[in-house]
């Protein structure tokens, strides 16, 4: 459900490709576009979840990006994936406006997928359970909220979510895994009552 919501699509083949862009960038700093390109929608999905407007986070999303920009030179590829480094500059750039203004990030702002045509009772059906869905989200801890926003709203993997958040790749396997039956039957059981 929450992969519906936001509508995520990533590919092995994109994060195998990237090392040959960030050194191509290198070279050629306009070739920087590519990664923009490719991440962009991710990247602002991700900082969606993290303030409290679109415009914030298109704003959050720029920032991050020039900031990954500048350090490209800093970039090292055996360390870490590049999405796993360009999501810890994003998530950087959030924690700094946070600090800045200290607001919440409403799970409420991520757009939702258009919906195929529905009946108006269906829509409104839809509409509650996405509602009760955002409800059980915002409920979470900020440890959860931010493994859930990583993983769907950025699209990244467990591999690339470990090093952001200083956890092992299983123990972010582990959590996310926990986090989503625990959704699920939350979720489940609001639907039966």
């Amino acid at each position: 459900m929450l992969r519906a919501l936001i509508g995520i699509t990533t590919s092995e083949t994109e994060r195998d490709d990237d090392e040959g862009l960030v050194a191509a960038a290198r070279e050629d700093p306009a070739r920087f576009s590519t990664l923009y390109e490719r991440y962009y929608p991710r990247v602002y999905r991700y900082l969606l979840t993290r303030t409290a407007t679109p415009e914030d986070a298109a704003d959050l999303t720029q920032t991050a990006f020039l900031n990954a920009y500048r350090g490209l030179p800093r970039f090292r590829s055996g360390s870490a994936p590049f999405a796993a480094w360009l999501f810890r500059i994003a998530r950087n750039t959030a924690i700094d406006a946070q600090r800045r203004r200290r607001q919440a990030a409403p799970w409420e702002a991520v757009p939702a997928l258009p919906a195929p045509a529905l009946t108006p009772e269906a829509q409104v059906i839809q509409s509650e359970r996405l509602n009760h869905l955002r409800a059980l989200i915002a409920s979470l801890d900020r440890e959860q909220r931010e493994l859930l926003a990583l993983r769907f709203a950025g699209g990244l993997s467990s591999r690339e979510i470990a090093p952001l958040v200083g956890k092992s790749q299983s123990a972010v396997k582990k959590k996310l895994a926990r986090t989503m039956h625990d959704l699920k039957e939350a979720y489940r059981d609001a639907i039966e009552a």
